[in-house]
């Protein structure tokens, strides 16, 4: 398999590293910034490095566009000119409806790694990067089927565990679980740090402060683009959270020790549901699904399923000879989840059984 991967920075550079090391591919390698290219090829994230995008694109079956949100969907337009017909095209930008918004080709889907790391550049990439991590991916109704079905062995292979979400959906869930942290710690560093004058000494910190702040003034480069791309779902979150903030402010100020004590509990829980809702464990169970050939069906699926919080270990696509139907077989983690996802899919009005 030869893979293009166009920006090879923190992200880029270690789905070259896992390429190579777990599924022996090709990488093609294309960065604007020269050294960027050189240390990849140095650090062997890429096979080989091209002139220009184009070239990299030469004859690959997947392409990998690494740019900041703000300039996704000119990069993302311009890697499909030149990409060949049978090539599927995604990005990993953290924002999804400005650049799915934008680009109408069977053959681009939105992506999103929730991977990542302190540390920018590709001197800092791991093959293990992505091992466990969630990898959505926003399929629309005229995503080719075959390229999704590529895209997601191709994620897995790398160790990571692709979901389906729409674009909107996305957009406003990370809003609450990765932006509004963000502007959260860049709050709270600058309360602490104006906690005392200037001539006195700053605050000492505890390890609970440090957790909670550990990403306060990352990267502006990137940062910008995703606080102003995802802005009225931001803003939204931000809402949420002050009026919530509102109700203890309240509860303390009325010294009321019973809602203050069902307010911390109730985070106690939440947290553990929160962390214990993307474990998967069990047996798989294998699903066959009949549907037609019509545009958008496989989308269809995994979009009801990701929506469903299932998450689809692997799948495959078998066309009927006549090419008028065929099957998508799923395989689901876990009784529950399998059942869970019999239900949805059958609520498409699409048969569905268990192989």
């Amino acid at each position: 398999m030869r893979l293009a991967v166009l920006g090879v920075g923190l992200i880029g550079g270690s789905v070259g590293l896992a390429a190579r090391a777990r599924l022996d591919a090709e990488v093609v390698g294309w960065d604007p910034a020269p050294a960027a290219l050189d240390a990849a090829l140095e650090v062997g994230a890429v096979s080989r490095t091209a002139p220009d995008a184009a070239a990299a694109l030469d004859g690959a079956e997947a392409a990998f566009v690494a740019a900041p949100v703000g300039a996704l969907p000119a990069a993302v337009t311009a890697a499909l000119a030149a990409a060949g017909e049978d090539c599927v095209v995604t990005d990993v930008g953290s924002t999804k409806r400005a650049v799915v918004d934008a680009v109408r080709d069977e053959r681009f889907i939105g992506g999103h790694p929730l991977a990542g790391g302190a540390n920018a550049g590709v001197r800092h990439a791991r093959a293990e990067l992505f091992d466990g991590a969630t990898w959505y991916l926003t399929p629309t109704p005229s995503t080719r089927g075959t390229l999704y079905e590529r895209l997601h062995r191709l994620l897995s292979g790398l160790g990571a565990r692709p979901a389906a979400l729409d674009a909107d959906t996305h957009d406003r869930m990370l809003a609450t679980v990765s932006h509004l942290p963000h502007v959260l710690a860049n709050v709270l560093v600058g309360q602490a740090a104006r906690a005392v004058s200037e001539a006195d000494r700053l605050p000492a910190t505890g390890p609970s402060f440090r957790d909670l702040t550990r990403v306060a003034g990352a990267s502006t480069a990137i940062w910008r683009d995703i606080y102003l791309a995802n802005a009225d779902a931001l803003i939204a979150a931000i809402d949420d959270a002050t009026a919530r903030l509102g109700e203890v402010r309240a509860a303390l100020a009325r010294g009321d020790g019973d809602a203050v004590a069902a307010w911390n509990d109730g985070a106690r829980e939440d947290r553990r549901r929160l962390l214990e809702a993307d474990l998967a464990g069990g047996s798989v169970a294998e699903l066959r699904v009949s549907v037609p050939n019509r545009p958008g069906v496989v989308a269809e699926v995994a979009l009801a399923l990701g929506r469903g919080g299932v998450n689809i270990s692997d799948m495959a696509l078998y066309p009927a000879p006549d090419r008028s139907s065929g099957y998508i077989v799923l395989w689901i983690a876990g009784e529950e989840r399998a059942a869970q996802a019999e239900a949805l899919i059958a609520a498409l009005d699409l048969p569905v059984a268990r192989a």
